[in-house]
């Protein structure tokens, strides 16, 4: 269930589920932008006062998250961020691509003019925006707002497809995958040029070049999934140290550098 699936399905008008849907979004944010990261106890004293709402709210917002496994419930004990592994990421990858492909093919198959305008607006918003942002406190980072973008761009290709079952997994999954790309993040893996990769998905997306499209599209997303993997691989050392009884020493923490030059 992503945050526009919430909003529909409570009364916006019960204060109680409003806050509710506030610390989910809050929350669901932090874990896939890695802030809190894989295996880190989820407190509901801590994040009342961080999220400044009342217990119930967080409790709720927790439990909609074990339902996308972006958290678990510890018996007896809370919950945590769901860890990562290199399994469920190529899992999430195998399914992204047969998802996307049977969708990018149906989207271009049904695609009408206001479809391609809107590739045309978000691919050109998108394209002008700088990949990183920085400042004082915080150093270099994925800017948020390329990041929405990127989804935004992504899901345009698929927007036409008639099944609403499948771009709300390929929604979910963009965002499940996004988590493995933020906490990948320790660094440049080499040059990637994400602009170029984006304008000849677009370019043979909006010719109907559908075999073009899908192979430009599946190749954007294997060569990230190949940098990946690798320092997924490379990081598999620092991953969180636990107490007998799995309480945490140390959360696990990642590098605020530079983020991989792919999507």
């Amino acid at each position: 269930m992503t945050a526009q699936l919430i909003d529909i399905a409570v009364d916006s008008d019960d204060p109680e589920q409003s806050l509710t849907i506030r610390a989910y979004t809050r929350l669901r944010s932090s874990i896939i932008s890695g802030e809190l990261a894989p295996g880190q106890r989820l407190k509901v004293e801590s994040l009342r006062d961080i999220i400044a709402v009342g217990a119930t709210p967080i409790r709720e917002a927790l439990s909609l998250l074990t339902s996308e496994r972006l958290v678990e419930r510890i018996d007896k004990r809370g919950f945590r961020v769901t860890e990562i592994s290199l399994a469920e990421y190529e899992d999430l990858h195998r399914t992204r691509c047969l998802l996307e492909e049977h969708a990018l093919r149906e989207s271009i198959a049904s695609g009408d003019q206001a479809w391609e305008d809107r590739i045309v607006l978000v691919h050109h918003r998108f394209r002008r925006l700088p990949r990183t942002v920085s400042d004082a406190a915080r150093g270099e980072r994925s800017n948020p707002e390329w990041e929405r973008l990127h989804k935004a761009f992504h899901m345009s290709l698929l927007a036409a497809s008639p099944s609403k079952t499948v771009l709300q997994f390929c929604d979910q999954l963009h965002d499940r995958i996004n988590r493995y790309r933020s906490v990948a993040a320790v660094g440049s893996m080499g040059h990637r040029d994400w602009k170029a990769e984006h304008d000849a998905i677009t370019e043979a997306t909006l010719n109907r070049d559908v075999e073009l499209a899908v192979k430009e599209l599946m190749q954007h997303y294997s060569a990230t999934s190949d940098i990946l993997q690798g320092t997924l691989n490379t990081q598999a050392a620092p991953r969180t140290h636990r107490k007998p009884g799995g309480a945490d020493k140390q959360p696990f923490t990642r590098e605020r550098g530079r983020p991989l030059d792919n999507r």
